[in-house]
């Protein structure tokens, strides 16, 4: 089968009774009659925040706001229809009811939508994400329905781009930050280690990965601290042409317990061409990219 990626955003919200709101899939989902938390596909370009906030107002007709990061997840399922493995990395959110009126969705991928306590949400169809992120047990879910529509091809001239990144200091305080090789956008800058997760990986497994190949280090994931958006609509690749990029990254902090010298790994893949400790007081006036900049707390120089 064709591997394939996407995006999704969703959203834990709760009214004062303490229920919960779930969506049940129709006969468009990929898992008709199963209920899960509202939200879905991330568009092009869009913000992880923006892209709840639209899926709630499509799916129930609520407007939330988001109020926290909870959860970065990822799933792996087979579409016989589509003849594709979906690897999708779901990003949930807490958010809170600001107004509008709850409806079903008319002609969508749900069909149904309503508030449900912890007890009727047990007794309910899970999508498993959706239970994990309630707290409730997981069920394994059937194949998907045979009759998925085929995923449009994906468009040669944009690339939409999940990656995990971290803040990752040491016991006395020093942060490692890694440099961007050149031919790679950013070239020059240092950045918070991390990169692209593989086809079914989760998200802190692809960033412990990727600590090591970037720098030799042994890490452990403590929090999610933030999700980025960085959408480069002519951002300038290795391939040397310019490519719509729509690069989506959650970054979690992490701790090295044992710290080493830092060092760049063969395993790395060329885009990294140096990792370094900094301590705190040597952060300032870094050329660091903007990802790297917001979670240490600087400037970009």
């Amino acid at each position: 089968m064709e591997q394939r990626r996407r995006v999704g955003v969703y959203g834990i919200c709760r009214d004062p009774d303490g229920r919960v709101l779930l969506v049940r899939g129709s006969d468009r989902a990929d898992f008709p009659g199963v209920w899960q938390l509202p939200g879905g596909g991330l568009e092009h370009g869009e913000h992880p925040e923006a892209g709840v906030l639209r899926e709630f107002a499509e799916e129930s007709g609520l407007s939330v706001e988001v109020t926290g990061l909870l959860a970065a997840v990822a799933d792996v399922t087979p579409l016989p229809g589509a003849g594709v493995t979906l690897h999708t990395d779901r990003i949930v959110f807490a958010v809170r009811p600001g107004g509008g009126a709850l409806r079903d969705e008319a002609d969508g991928t749900t069909d149904l939508v309503r508030w449900s306590s912890p007890e009727e949400a047990a007794g309910l169809p899970l999508m498993p994400f959706t239970a994990e992120a309630l707290g409730l047990p997981v069920t394994p879910l059937r194949r998907a329905a045979p009759g998925t529509a085929p995923l449009p091809p994906p468009a040669a001239d944009r690339h939409q781009r999940f990656a995990a990144y971290g803040l990752v200091t040491d016991p006395a305080g020093r942060v490692l930050l890694t440099m961007i090789a050149d031919g790679y956008p950013g070239a020059g800058w240092w950045h918070l280690p991390g990169g692209g997760t593989d086809h079914g990986e989760q998200p802190a497994g692809g960033l412990l990965r990727e600590l090591v190949e970037e720098a030799g280090q042994l890490g452990r994931v403590v929090e999610l601290l933030m999700v980025h958006n960085l959408h480069n609509p002519a951002a300038l690749g290795p391939e040397g042409r310019p490519l719509d990029w729509h690069g989506v990254r959650v970054v979690y902090r992490v701790l090295v317990d044992e710290p080493t010298e830092a060092r760049v790994t063969e395993l790395a893949g060329g885009s990294t061409s140096a990792a370094a400790w900094f301590p705190p007081d040597r952060l300032e006036g870094l050329r660091m990219t903007e990802v790297a900049a917001l979670a240490t707390g600087h400037r970009v120089a």
